[in-house]
């Protein structure tokens, strides 16, 4: 008999972010094996609910206007609003487990734990001690870092079992873990490319010449280390360094060329065009989910070492050393743009390993094995 699980996200949904795209998509493939999923989130998104889903959502008034990640005073309101709905829900039917996504829906579910039975599955997004420093000022940095490894610290030991999406984040919480550990990273099913006039078009759109331009999609935040892209683009003048984002409050730093589009299939369509895919991000510890849409369209990647988890340097990436500066990066970028079969060597490559390692069928398959783990071990 499959199980009856909650999935708690702590944060507003849905989002076009990698979090709540990985989140939705992770209740899919559960669903698709038989088990009962019920997602909890905050009561604000960017658009309605998916129909195809069964989804709990706290007050809309206690929950953050802010879409994006990061601190937020309303955020303790709407985790206590989350967690009375979480406990009503389980009150009317028991879950058997919960997969809390993050480090806020860990302490939520551990909070309940006790109350609920049901052992807490910590879906291990990121680690807090490389990433909790990105949220406030340089000066105290070191700080937040101390903080972010105690919670690192915490959650491993209290909670029943962990599933991490990268081999950073299993080897440093692993040691720690009170229950199993599982490396299962995130899943993504290949659709049909689009078709030559919706490309050219979202080309057309942004003055873009398909195949000749290098594309960063995803958010403006800060951890995504977005100005080494942009002196990058300085050193090599005759490529455009494109940043395909849902929310451009924030401008990206000039050179970059910024593309502000609500359309999933325009951002889809830039990334099938692009010349090569670009992923600056430098905090270890998650899997960012643009490498997936990135390998999807089959495009020449190129990332940091320890971020591309699962890639090969000179395969299926390029990888250039953690800390790799500006003059690296526009060498990479311009070596795949002017070289066609080294580009097309990587693009194959990089789509062969998305059908090979992320297919959601044997993901969920592990997941389901990893969440039995965790009842055996909580069961005294």
């Amino acid at each position: 008999m499959k199980p009856r699980l909650a999935l708690v996200g702590a944060f507003p949904f849905p989002v076009p972010q990698g979090s709540q795209v990985y989140f939705a998509d992770q209740a899919r493939a559960l669903g698709a094996l038989g088990a009962e999923i019920t997602l909890f989130v905050h009561g604000r998104g960017a658009g309605p609910l998916p129909a195809d889903l069964n989804v709990v959502v706290a007050p809309a008034a206690l929950s953050p206007r802010r879409l994006r990640a990061g601190p937020s005073l309303l955020k303790p309101l709407a985790d206590a609003a989350l967690a009375r709905r979480l406990a009503s829900e389980a009150g009317r039917r028991p879950f058997d487990a919960l997969l809390a996504h993050n480090a806020e829906a860990a302490l939520l579910g551990l909070a309940a734990r006790a109350r609920m039975g049901a052992p807490v599955v910590y879906v291990a997004h990121a680690l807090w001690r490389h990433e909790l420093p990105v949220y406030g000022p340089a000066s105290v940095a070191g700080l937040l870092a101390r903080v972010g490894a105690a919670l690192d610290r915490g959650l491993a030991r209290r909670c029943d079992a962990i599933l991490t999406l990268c081999a950073s984040a299993r080897d440093a919480l692993e040691p720690l873990a009170r229950g199993p550990v599982a490396l299962i990273p995130p899943g993504l099913a290949p659709g049909p490319p689009p078709d030559p006039e919706s490309l050219g078009a979202a080309c057309a759109r942004h003055g873009l010449e398909p195949g000749r331009f290098a594309l960063y999609a995803g958010n403006l935040d800060a951890y995504q280390s977005l100005p080494v892209l942009a002196e990058a683009a300085g050193r090599a003048p005759g490529i455009p360094f494109v940043v395909a984002t849902h929310d451009a409050r924030d401008a990206a730093p000039e050179p970059l060329r910024i593309v502000e589009t609500h359309s999933p299939g325009e951002v889809r369509a830039l990334t099938w065009a692009a010349g090569v895919c670009l992923l600056p991000r430098a905090i270890p510890g998650g899997f960012p989910i643009k490498l997936l849409n990135y390998m999807e369209a089959g495009r020449p990647i190129v990332a940091l070492h320890s971020v591309a988890d699962g890639f090969e340097n000179g395969r299926s990436a390029l990888l250039l050393a953690d800390g790799a500066g500006a003059a690296a990066w526009a060498e990479a970028v311009t070596r795949v743009m002017n070289d066609a079969a080294l580009a097309r060597h990587l693009g194959e490559e990089a789509r062969a390993l998305l059908l090979r390692r992320h297919a959601w069928p044997a993901l969920a398959e592990a997941t389901l094995d990893l969440v039995a783990r965790a009842r055996h071990a909580a069961a005294p």
